[in-house]
């Protein structure tokens, strides 16, 4: 089944706020806000995946299914995919907002390395560290993370973005997609990805 997001956890994204104004603000970051999106504009088909970072169907279909997709569908042309963040808990925030305040270009490979360790990270005795680490490994220094993550206005940003486009898309689990507008739940396997994909071609 996938993770059902709750009113509670919704709640409390809130009190995190708090525990990110602990980190001080030494360097300014211009981290991505908004859907981030691969592929080409005029592609016949556009996915809209919800996911989270903290979510194991995700990491498992972007372990099995998504390297697929991406080279057979996104590489080709055939696709634009658009990332829309849910955030579950504080720590799939925090690592939302580390991964974002890459740019758009190194949203991908934290995103892509934060969801294939997900299993090592989220085990980890000090997980705000291990996510710091990520983002550190991928090039940002530790002030541009301090300032990516003190950053309330930021965070609450991007909690409203996600909380309206969950509410406009009727998304209330993850992963979720969107193709061409048609709503498909759940850790889908290549081969019935595809046939979806295929279907609007």
């Amino acid at each position: 089944m996938p993770s059902e997001i709750t009113r509670r956890r919704l709640l409390a994204l809130g009190a995190s706020a708090s525990v990110l104004a602990t980190i001080p603000v030494s360097a300014l970051a211009e981290p991505v806000l908004g859907d981030v999106v691969l592929g080409k504009a005029d592609a016949p088909v556009t996915v809209i995946e919800y996911f989270s970072y903290t979510c194991p169907h995700c990491a498992n279909f972007h372990q099995n299914t998504w390297p697929r997709v991406k080279s057979d569908y996104i590489d080709t042309g055939k696709v634009r995919f658009i990332f829309r963040d849910v955030y579950f808990d504080r720590y799939g925030l925090w690592a939302s907002m580390t991964a974002r305040c890459g740019g758009d270009e190194g949203f991908f490979p934290m995103t892509d390395q934060f969801l294939k360790q997900q299993k090592v990270w989220l085990k980890s005795e000090d997980i705000a560290g291990a996510i710091q680490k990520i983002g550190r490994l991928n090039g940002l220094s530790a002030d541009q993370l301090r300032s990516c993550l003190s950053d309330q206005d930021y965070a609450k940003a991007l909690v409203t973005a996600y909380q309206n486009n969950a509410e406009a898309d009727g998304v209330n689990s993850t992963p979720t997609f969107l193709i061409n507008g048609t709503k498909h739940n759940g850790n889908l396997p290549f081969e019935d990805f595809a046939k979806l994909l295929d279907a609007e071609l």
